[in-house]
């Protein structure tokens, strides 16, 4: 068996959302879509309803995979909770609601399945958000991290400083990643200011060298979303850690 990069010690083949292509991403039905494709870890994103509850939400604005209109932060969670998230994928999805996450992130566990949690705030929130969803994650899992099990603990990303130094805050111990689409000069600074052990980014802007800068400095390196089998080994052969697919029918668990 292949030992474990302390430095990456979670999963290396992420299903994007839950399901990828295959199902409404971001829900119950998309993460039932990956764990039947064999996944056992998965990427979502969370933010805050109007009334401070964390949901499983990518857009802030309603109408491409909620029904509505508006944004997101004008609805409490028990409204958003009942609205249609599925049915812009196909009618075999209708009525798919969007999931809480605290009893999302409990049918995560509940599977075994490993998260990496996106932090998605709305302008102006950022601390809120990150601070909200480090206390219900380090809830959940506060026995893995009062033992020091971080291989079981989730992972906090975002493109928000100000979200991660909240969850930084709120919980130190709770590990953390930057999310940089393109690493720029200062992608290090950050990620040592925030306490972060990896970087996450876009698999486009990344070149060779950058992927051995960010292993050289000792992080994880995680990129999004390779949806192309070459693409993923070469990558791979890189050093890059882990990597989150749409194409979980392309893409098994066990590629790498």
């Amino acid at each position: 068996m292949m030992k474990r990069d302390p430095v990456w010690p979670w999963p290396r083949i992420l299903a994007h959302r839950g399901g990828g292509t295959l199902a409404p991403e971001n829900t119950v039905a998309g993460l039932r879509c990956g764990m039947a494709a064999g996944f056992r870890a998965i990427e979502f994103d969370v933010m805050l309803a109007r009334d401070g509850v964390p949901v499983v939400l990518h857009d802030p604005g309603l109408g491409r995979t909620v029904r509505g209109s508006g944004s997101v932060f004008e609805h409490d969670a028990r409204d958003l909770a009942a609205m249609d998230a599925g049915s812009w994928f196909g009618p075999a999805f209708a009525g798919e609601p969007v999931p809480l996450f605290d009893a999302f992130a409990r049918l995560c566990m509940a599977h075994g399945i490993w998260m990496n949690i996106e932090i998605k705030p709305a302008p102006g929130y950022e601390a809120e958000t990150g601070r909200t969803v480090a206390q219900v994650t380090a809830a959940l899992f506060a026995d893995e991290l009062a033992s020091g099990n971080l291989a079981a603990a989730p992972l906090l990303s975002s493109f928000s400083d100000v979200a991660l130094a909240a969850a930084q805050a709120a919980a130190p111990t709770l590990p953390r990643a930057c999310l940089i689409s393109a690493l720029g000069a200062d992608w290090q600074a950050r990620a040592q200011a925030l306490g972060a052990r990896a970087i996450h980014t876009n698999h486009l802007h990344l070149s060779r060298e950058q992927a051995r800068a960010v292993k050289d400095a000792g992080y994880g390196l995680f990129c999004y979303t390779v949806n192309d089998a070459g693409r993923a080994r070469e990558l791979l052969a890189w050093g890059v850690d882990a990597f989150c697919t749409d194409r979980i029918d392309l893409i098994t668990p066990d590629f790498a």
